[in-house]
């Protein structure tokens, strides 16, 4: 199969695939409460793309190069069923008749209860975000008074059902940068990788400013001080997180430099979001229609040809051009592509 490529080399090979806007949770660098408030319009659920509508893109993208789908949100948990698509999607093939990596991301809040029917399903792992371990700063950062035993049940919960773990954590300055040993002692010796993203600059209402950002060198030298680590090979080309691994022998863990050290060279990341509409770039303005070339009737090839064109003008590299000129710069929300 050829290798669809961008203008900058890129092959397309991910696609994240936002299924719903709505989230339970108000975190302040994704669906701040303040900005968006209690009424927030959301997608009416006829303009979200159905399950059907989903999987028949998805196999579209799985013949175009992607091996890689990860369903996100919102939070992709709150909308029914959920694990119906996960098996509509575990069941496609790709050119050479093998199947997706089918990960998920999740706030946690649902797994406990989700994670065995999940797994059953077909999901490959699951991703949970997680921002600290104190039940106080986890409760403000969520904003919805949410405890943070929950989403640590839900953890075990879908590791007991055989889901790979991964969990993140966005560090933000003087908010939660004083939890980074508190989260690596705990996952220490869990088996889980444990990543560190830095605070970024999605979407227009955050409230993002560059000092707030706690470089990923930063967060690996607090760690290495106090638990010696040296570095691993990225896990694929197209990989956002540098990996280290405990000297000791207790795991590892991951550091998403996208502020300070952009990765923008190696994306090969498409996005859908909720109501069909693909973004080439996390921090895009716009998005491109694709629900209603479905709607209307659209031919496989017609979907393909739609999804080649965009890819093949691609050239998206936001987080390298970024200054405190582009910071202002009007964004798709994280809510509705999921990050």
């Amino acid at each position: 199969m050829e290798r669809l490529l961008d203008r900058l080399g890129r092959p397309l090979e991910t696609l994240r695939v936002s299924i719903t806007d709505r989230c339970n949770f108000r975190c302040v660098y994704c669906m701040p409460k303040e900005v968006f408030g209690r009424d927030y319009a959301f997608l009416d659920r006829r303009e979200l793309l159905t399950f059907e509508e989903l999987a028949r893109l998805v196999a579209v993208f799985a013949r175009l190069g992607v091996r890689t789908v990860r369903i996100t949100g919102g939070e992709p948990l709150v909308r029914r069923d959920v694990e119906r698509l996960v098996a509509m999607l575990a069941a496609l093939e790709t050119p050479g008749g093998g199947r997706l990596e089918l990960a998920l991301t999740t706030n946690g809040s649902l797994l406990a209860r989700k994670a065995e029917a999940l797994a059953a399903a077909g999901l490959s792992r699951v991703t949970v975000s997680l921002d600290s371990l104190d039940d106080a700063v986890f409760r403000a950062l969520n904003d919805v008074d949410f405890p943070v035993g929950r989403v640590l049940a839900g953890i075990e919960a879908a590791a007991a059902a055989g889901l790979p773990v991964k969990v993140n954590a966005v560090v933000k300055r003087g908010v939660n940068d004083g939890d980074v040993l508190a989260l690596a002692e705990h996952f220490r010796g869990s088996g889980h990788v444990l990543r560190f993203i830095e605070y970024m600059d999605v979407g227009s209402t955050n409230g993002w400013r560059l000092e707030d950002v706690v470089p990923a060198e930063e967060i690996v030298r607090r760690i290495g001080e106090r638990w010696p680590l040296e570095p691993l090979p990225a896990e694929r080309p197209d990989a956002t997180a540098r990996r280290f691994r405990y000297r000791d022998g207790a795991g590892e863990i991951g550091v998403v430099a996208s502020v300070t050290q952009p990765f923008c060279g190696a994306c090969s990341r498409a996005r859908l979001s909720a109501e069909g509409r693909l973004y080439t770039c996390l921090f895009a303005t716009r998005g491109h229609d694709l629900r209603a070339l479905l709607r209307q009737g659209a031919s496989e090839r017609e979907l393909s040809e739609a999804v080649r064109a965009l890819w093949v003008r691609r050239s998206d590299r936001y987080s390298e051009l970024r200054s405190a000129a582009t910071a202002p710069l009007p964004k798709v929300e994280m809510s509705y592509i999921g990050g």
